[in-house]
């Protein structure tokens, strides 16, 4: 069992810093705490090479079960570089009494950006245009202007937004300025009212969205909650935006329902497998956007998920262990 004791110097083992820190933000508030090793990435047997005297360990989508946590005698406290934390045995830490913390909040404003950036390249298709441009359509053109295809206004479309937290009512507030009618569904309906925001059943929200955008936690009971079901309800004209989690959607349903026309098409900043081999299912799948789990990644973002991990390490060497997960 992990010792409560922490040395006045603790060692601090960063194990894949490179997502958070890629050389544009400063570790020296880390390294001002204690004795501290920074590893852009680690492979599961440099893990217990690395960390096996660590007191407290940072880490982000590295995979510390069961068996590593056995390899790391010394370890007192596990500070995940992100909120999820799927990726930590937690009850196998809990019964060693090694908290694990977490950051959550951090990205609220980068991945609601990312959701109407994805948003408007479905729509407005600005690569795909700029490029005839390029390729001197423009120039060739009998008429001062032109569109590769009907551009949709958002303004009186339906938002439907599937998880109310933090990243959805920002989401909401948005889309509400694009002059969007917005609907949602989410657990807590009465604690996360907001003005001009209707609560829908989840099918209902499939039927009626002209855009539905995934900010859900994923659960072993929402796990492909987005099927061949519910993509039947959507309309056609409708765009599916998914920055939450992969698992999220039935992702052979997904390209059988692009392949139909069954919806006009998807955006998606995660996909159930990261990243995905080469020929995974969703690349050739036609109206589908992917972008490579970016949406929380701005500067500013990181900035504060950094800010946030380090007073996780301060407040667990006060004593007092904050941001604790279940």
């Amino acid at each position: 069992m992990a010792t409560s004791k922490t040395p006045s110097r603790p060692r601090i083992v960063v194990l894949d810093g490179h997502t958070l820190n890629p050389g544009d933000l400063s570790w020296a508030k880390l390294r001002a705490m204690g004795q501290v090793n920074i590893y852009d990435h680690s492979t599961p047997k440099e893990i217990p090479e690395r960390a096996g005297s660590a007191d407290i360990i940072l880490v982000n989508k590295a995979i510390i079960d069961k068996e590593q946590l056995e390899r790391l005698p010394s370890l007192k406290c596990i500070c995940v570089t992100a909120s999820g934390y799927n990726n930590i045995d937690v009850e196998r830490a809990a019964e060693r009494q090694i908290p694990v913390c977490n950051a959550v909040g951090y990205g609220t404003d980068s991945v609601a950006q990312h959701v109407f950036a994805l948003l408007l390249e479905l729509t407005n298709r600005v690569r795909a245009h700029h490029e005839t441009v390029l390729e001197g359509e423009w120039g060739r053109s009998r008429d001062f202007c032109y569109t590769l295809g009907a551009i949709p206004e958002l303004s009186g479309k339906v938002m439907g937004i599937y998880g109310f937290g933090r990243i959805g009512q920002r989401v909401a507030s948005i889309a509400q300025a694009f002059g969007m009618e917005v609907i949602a569904t989410h657990k807590h309906p009465e604690r996360d009212a907001r003005p001009g925001v209707s609560f829908v059943p989840i099918d209902t929200l499939f039927e009626k969205s002209d855009v539905i955008s995934l900010h859900a936690p994923l659960t072993p009971e929402n796990r492909r909650v987005v099927n061949a079901g519910r993509l039947a309800l959507m309309k056609r004209t409708a765009y599916l935006i998914n920055t939450g989690r992969g698992g999220l959607i039935d992702e052979p349903a997904l390209k059988l329902a692009l392949r139909s026309a069954q919806l006009a098409g998807a955006a998606l900043d995660v996909l159930s497998e990261e990243p995905p081999r080469a020929g995974s299912l969703l690349l050739d799948a036609p109206n589908c956007l992917i972008t490579p789990h970016m949406a929380w990644a701005t500067r500013e973002a990181r900035q504060r998920l950094l800010d946030i991990t380090v007073e996780n390490v301060k407040a667990f060497l006060r004593g007092e262990p904050r941001n604790v997960v279940d």
